[in-house]
């Protein structure tokens, strides 16, 4: 099995640590991770995708983990920027496969759709496209399980309540929405509570609900986004509490390809943490098979 190493990655914007398994001239596949995670989200996964002969490389997003932690540079624009970054310092010759669950599947999608010549195919996991997103917060269902959000606006309180004891509360959210939590063992959990044991790191990752929400309030008119390119799928762990089933559903119009959806049974929000054999076999699998070919359910 391929092993991992750590690089550190002086981008224009700002430094950047990631975990890389393959080859260093392999086709290069970033994975992004969501909240409250970092880059070892992708550690199971890492390694199969390198062993294929793919240059697996999962950064810390802005704030996260070993990146820097700027002050500013939250909005969705500088996130999906701080990726394009990072696939033309990696492989400036050729468009990368992104993949992103959660908070990395928000930044992936923006990137496909606004930077279109930077990724070659698109994989999603448990993270909807933002127009179904918004679409579905009217359904009072998905606005309650979304209700987290709101709460993360409060100044200061949710810093306090999530670094207190080392950050104990971001390894029990984490545990919570484990369909099995015997699958993953205490040790990884730890690291996530660890990132979130300092209030700044804390700020850093609400920083990203914090100008997703001020973004829609301000948008002046509709902001339509582009259809993406990029042969797409998505991967949805079926026992999601916090994003419903609806959001897999209606696609087609914000995607030139027709998007492809492959569920999870038994499988919660976090899935590359929960599922990583599963999850990695489905990125494989999009990522070699040609695009309109037929593939196995």
């Amino acid at each position: 099995m391929s092993s991992l190493s750590t690089l550190s990655l002086p981008l224009p914007s700002l430094r950047m640590q990631a975990l890389q398994a393959g080859p260093s001239n392999g086709p290069l596949v970033l994975l992004l991770h969501g909240f409250p995670e970092s880059s070892e989200s992708w550690r199971e996964v890492l390694p199969v995708l390198g062993e294929a002969g793919f240059r697996a490389v999962a950064p810390d997003l802005r704030g996260y983990g070993g990146t820097d932690r700027p002050k500013s540079g939250y909005d969705i624009d500088t996130l999906a920027r701080d990726i394009q970054q990072l696939a033309r310092y990696l492989q400036p010759d050729r468009a990368a496969h992104v993949v992103g669950h959660d908070w990395g599947g928000a930044i992936a999608f923006h990137l496909a759709a606004w930077h279109p010549q930077t990724v070659d195919r698109l994989v999603a996991v448990n993270a909807p496209h933002m127009e179904v997103m918004v679409r579905n917060l009217r359904n009072p269902a998905q606005l309650l399980r979304s209700s987290y959000m709101l709460y993360f606006q409060l100044p200061w309180l949710p810093e306090r309540r999530l670094s207190k004891n080392g950050g104990a509360a971001v390894a029990r959210l984490i545990r919570r929405a484990l369909v099995n939590p015997a699958r993953v063992p205490e040790e990884r959990l730890a690291r996530y509570a660890e990132n979130f044991s300092r209030p700044e790191a804390v700020s850093a990752a609400l920083a990203y609900y914090r100008h997703a929400l001020r973004g829609l309030l301000l948008q002046r008119g509709p902001r339509r986004s582009p259809r993406i390119r990029a042969p797409f799928r998505l991967i949805w762990g079926k026992e999601d509490a916090a994003l419903g089933i609806e959001l897999t559903q209606g696609l087609e119009p914000w995607f030139e390809h027709p998007p492809e959806v492959r569920y999870l049974p038994g499988v919660g929000h976090f899935a590359p943490l929960e599922a990583p054999e599963q999850v990695a076999a489905l990125i494989l699998e999009h990522l070699t098979v040609s695009p309109g070919a037929a593939a196995p359910r």
